[in-house]
């Protein structure tokens, strides 16, 4: 028996202010249930004030690296002693932007869970790689990484976003049938290796959700809630999205 709880994560990207952080956590009170798991990602600098202000808060990124001669990295240890429990691994910036490759992706997944942080693993294809036809091959590549380095069962402890490349921030965002399609692959490819987990594991659809569409995106089998960007700014957009996922759990 499946007992996946849904996610919505926001993902601030380099956005957000201290006074969105006050806003948001008065607008998250309303959010408050047991039926579902809600988060946001913000900038490094916000981190302590969003977990001061009761936000369940996460890190954009870890390094693969333990401490060190690093400049501009973060510690996945320190990220998890501020008191975080998630972070983002693979985020499609993160590969296309800082040339993050598959291998460096499944490093920090490893260091993450290494130091008990729960990693939601980002996955999806680009525009020119969907039209070739290439969207399952890409998704299963990137997973596979993940899975031949640490095994299947890493993925007990940890959370699957699928973002489509070409409908981050651009304002497209896949049908509903689109993206289940691609979530349900995901969960049969992992159910070929673990039925058990598969069943269980939760999966984000990521890409220009928002207020309008997160009903019907969220009522998919497989799409268990979301990894929000621009909508995850405004606190009554994100709170309604946080909704829908409350009426589908």
């Amino acid at each position: 028996m499946a007992s996946r709880k849904p996610m919505v994560a926001g993902n601030w990207k380099m956005n957000g202010s201290v006074e969105l952080i006050t806003t948001m956590a008065d607008t998250l009170k309303n959010a408050s249930n047991n039926k579902i798991d809600v988060l946001i990602f913000p900038p490094f600098p916000l981190l302590s004030k969003a977990l001061e202000a009761d936000i369940v808060a996460g890190s954009q990124t870890v390094s693969h690296e333990d401490a060190g001669a690093f400049t501009g990295e973060v510690d996945a240890k320190l990220v998890f002693e501020l008191g975080c429990k998630y972070t983002l691994v693979g985020h499609s910036e993160r590969r296309s932007i800082y040339g993050e490759s598959n291998d460096v992706v499944a490093l920090k997944f490893e260091k993450a869970q290494e130091n008990k942080l729960i990693p939601i693993l980002c996955v999806g294809e680009s525009e020119t790689q969907r039209e070739q036809g290439l969207t399952e091959s890409v998704v299963a590549e990137q997973l596979n990484v993940v899975i031949d380095k640490l095994g299947v069962a890493a993925l007990v402890n940890s959370v699957i976003a699928y973002e489509p490349v070409w409908a981050i921030g651009t304002g497209k965002t896949a049908s509903p049938k689109q993206a289940q399609e691609v979530h349900k692959f995901i969960r049969n490819k992992i159910a070929a290796l673990d039925m058990s987990i598969a069943e269980n594991i939760t999966l984000l659809y990521g890409g220009s959700v928002n207020d309008q569409n997160s009903e019907l995106l969220f009522a998919q089998a497989d799409i268990d809630g979301g990894l929000i960007g621009g909508a995850s700014l405004k606190p009554d957009a994100f709170l309604s999205i946080c909704n829908s996922a409350q009426r589908n759990a």
